[in-house]
């Protein structure tokens, strides 16, 4: 059995891969069931394929109706790149430079000071507490359609440092063709993220095949408004419910109401809700993404200051959680990628 020291990298791989396609776009696929084509053959296909093999043949002893096939995924490292940052904290990054001109107190106070500057290590001295505060300054003052519309735009021109590519383009594709395959065989796949809801929901659909409706997300207040005679909803500055960690568990009871029958992460952020999915009755599929290719993407772990895999990494053998690397397992990570 591989341990944990095994595994923990000290730092994060630094070779740049060539890009060379602009954008990916699953659903244009001309293959009819995608089945896991992007995956190579090794014991983690092989336990997805045979998981939804027993779950969905009717007369197994196994069988689940599709009412109850739900699979959630983590979006942050499992569905899209999180290095060297949150992509939802790089587009707030960008923020606090765009909205700096009318808030000139930023230039002496943290974190924006640091923000500006771009000193990523003073601005993580300023903790959860820091960053909160930036969420809520470039995050809050407008409508939700608003909100999306900033969002929409900053997609549309943002570039990932590395890669030099939109960061939707910069989604696993295994991961994309997973989504799709376990619709085919009547999965629900909902979206469980830490980051922003309305955040995520702008792209999901377009990106995941994943509709807003079954994205569930860090959420901040909102109020109802009638502005002018027109029904409003106003996006306040305060944290409504932190999706994260134990939260997850709790979001996916309170906003999908089935516990799950598969759920995929890749970080500590996610061990709730595998441990959770996983002690329910019946079968149960959890599955870890390991980052174990610094050539094609990143190579990290539990030294990572995002998406760290440390007691999640150690705990899967354990609790019978599938490991997945994606230096192995993957076929290829990004539809730019000229690797495979």
């Amino acid at each position: 059995m591989l341990n944990r020291r095994h595994f923990c990298q000290n730092a994060i791989g630094l070779t740049w891969a060539t890009s060379q396609t602009s954008h990916f776009a699953f659903g244009q696929t001309a293959e009819p069931n995608p089945g896991l084509s992007l995956w190579n053959e090794g014991p983690a296909k092989k336990a997805i394929l045979d998981f939804v093999s027993r779950v969905t043949t009717e007369g197994s002893q196994d069988y689940v109706s599709p009412t109850n096939r739900i699979a959630v995924f983590d979006n942050d490292g499992t569905l899209w790149n999180e290095q060297p940052m949150y992509i939802q904290l790089a587009f707030a990054l960008d923020r606090v430079k765009a909205m700096a001109a009318t808030q000139p107190e930023w230039k002496n106070a943290e974190p924006f000071r640091s923000a500006l500057a771009g000193d990523m290590k003073a601005l993580a001295a300023n903790g959860e507490k820091g960053l909160v505060e930036l969420l809520m300054a470039t995050h809050t003052g407008n409508t939700p359609e608003q909100f999306a519309r900033i969002v929409e735009e900053w997609l549309s021109t943002a570039k990932h440092p590395r890669f030099q590519q939109p960061y939707t383009a910069c989604v696993y594709i295994p991961m994309v063709q997973l989504l799709a395959f376990l619709r085919k065989n009547q999965f629900k796949t909902f979206i469980v993220s830490g980051g922003g809801v309305e955040f995520v929901r702008v792209f999901s659909e377009r990106v995941y095949g994943v509709p807003p409706h079954q994205v569930v997300g860090t959420t901040i207040k909102t109020r109802y408004e009638e502005r002018q005679g027109i029904p409003t909803l106003v996006r306040l500055p305060e944290i409504d419910f932190i999706d994260d960690k134990a939260g997850k568990p709790v979001a996916i009871q309170k906003f999908i109401g089935r516990r799950p029958t598969m759920a995929f992460g890749n970080s500590d952020g996610d061990f709730e809700m595998l441990a959770w999915t996983m002690a329910g009755t019946g079968p149960r599929f959890g599955m870890l993404l390991h980052h174990t290719d610094p050539k094609r993407e990143y190579a990290y772990d539990c030294a990572s200051a995002f998406g760290k895999l440390d007691k999640a990494l150690e705990e899967a053998p354990k609790r019978g959680w599938v490991l997945a690397q994606t230096g192995t397992d993957f076929r290829k990570v990004f539809a730019f990628d000229s690797q495979s």
